[in-house]
C-alpha cells in the first residue's frame, strides 16, 4: 500500500501560519522554534514539488496551489480529529458533552422530559444547547458546532429523520381592525397592518420566510415574544398553534378568517451531524427525543379551522 509523504502535522503547521499571518506568530502559538516551524513547511513544500506559500507585505499567503491544497487537508485533518474523539468516547463510555442544536419550534412539552431522559441516561455527560431559529441549526451543522440537531429542513450534505409536523395559524387579537372588517380576509387587507415575524438566528444564508410584504413589520428573535405582541394587538402572524391554542380558548387570540392561506405547515427533522461518530451520548439523547416527539404527536390536538 502506497504511503503518505507528508504528516498531518506539517499540513496543521501550515494552517496555522496561515490563521497566524507569519512564522514567528505560529511558532509562539504552537510553542515550538521559529526554525522548526519554517522547516516543516520548507520540508512539506519539498516532498510536494509545490510552492505554498509567499511573503505579502509583512504576512505570509497561501498561493493559489496552497489554497487548494490546505483547504483539502483541512477536511481530513477535521475528519482525523473525529476520530480521535470518537476513540476517546469509546474509551470513556460516554462523550464528555454533547452539542445539541434545537430549533425553537420544537415544542417545550416534547424538549423538556427528552432532557430529563437523557440526564437519567447519562449522568456524566454535560449538555451545550444552542436554541436556533429556521437557518440557525444549519450553521451550527456545518460549522460543526454540535453533534445533533433538530432543524426545520435537512440541509444540503446531511440527512434527518422526520421528528413532527407543527401548524402555523394566521391570528390577531379580538380587537385588531383585522377582525373588524367582517368578512374574508385577502392579502391586500393584511398588507395594510403590521405583521410580525421571526428573525432567523442563522448567518450563512439566512431566510426571511412567511412575510407577505406589509408596509410594517415587527422582527423579533422568540416566538413567546411575537406572541405577546400579537395579543396586545400591535401586529398580526402566523403563529404556531402548539403554543397559541389555549390562548386562542381563553379569548386573547382569534384566527383570521383568511380567504386562503390561513394554516400553514412546516416540518421538524432530526439530524446527526456525523452519524459514523456519533458517540453513544449522542446517540443517546437522539433517542430520547425521537421518544418524546412521538408522545408529544399522540397527544396534539390539531387546529380544526376558523
Amino acid at each position: 500500500m502506497k504511503q503518505a509523504r507528508t504528516t498531518w502535522e506539517q499540513w496543521q503547521v501550515l494552517q496555522c501560519i496561515v490563521r497566524e499571518g507569519g512564522f514567528a506568530q505560529a511558532a509562539a502559538v504552537l510553542h515550538r522554534s521559529q526554525s522548526s516551524v519554517s522547516y516543516a513547511v520548507a520540508r512539506l513544500q519539498e516532498q510536494l514539488g509545490v510552492e505554498l506559500l509567499r511573503p505579502q507585505g509583512r504576512r505570509m499567503q497561501l498561493t493559489p496551489a496552497g489554497e487548494v491544497l490546505l483547504r483539502d487537508a483541512q477536511n481530513v485533518l477535521a475528519a482525523s480529529l473525529r476520530l480521535e474523539e470518537k476513540a476517546r468516547s469509546l474509551q470513556q463510555g460516554w462523550e464528555a458533552e454533547v452539542r445539541l442544536a434545537v430549533d425553537s419550534l420544537f415544542p417545550t412539552p416534547a424538549l423538556l422530559p427528552a432532557l430529563g431522559q437523557f440526564a437519567s441516561h447519562c449522568p456524566s455527560t454535560r449538555l451545550q444547547m444552542h436554541e436556533v431559529v429556521m437557518s440557525g441549526a444549519d450553521d451550527a451543522l456545518h460549522g460543526q458546532q454540535v453533534e445533533l440537531a433538530v432543524a426545520g429542513r435537512v440541509p444540503q450534505g446531511f440527512l434527518g429523520d422526520w421528528l413532527l409536523e407543527a401548524e402555523f395559524v394566521a391570528c390577531a387579537a379580538p380587537h385588531h381592525p383585522l377582525h373588524g372588517l367582517g368578512r374574508q380576509l385577502e392579502m391586500e387587507d393584511l398588507q395594510q397592518h403590521v405583521q410580525v415575524v421571526l428573525r432567523d438566528s442563522g448567518q450563512r444564508q439566512p431566510r426571511d420566510e412567511g412575510w407577505l410584504g406589509a408596509w410594517q413589520r415587527w422582527t423579533v428573535s422568540q416566538p413567546d415574544t411575537a406572541i405577546a405582541a400579537v395579543e396586545q394587538g400591535f401586529a398580526f402572524g402566523w403563529l404556531a398553534w402548539h403554543r397559541i391554542a389555549a390562548g386562542v380558548a381563553a379569548g386573547r387570540l382569534q384566527p383570521l378568517p383568511l380567504a386562503h392561506g390561513g394554516l400553514r405547515k412546516a416540518a421538524l427533522y432530526l439530524i446527526l451531524a456525523d452519524p459514523p461518530v456519533a458517540g453513544p451520548a449522542t446517540l443517546q439523547l437522539a433517542d430520547c427525543l425521537r421518544a418524546e416527539a412521538e408522545h408529544w404527536r399522540s397527544s396534539y390536538q390539531p387546529y380544526q379551522g376558523v
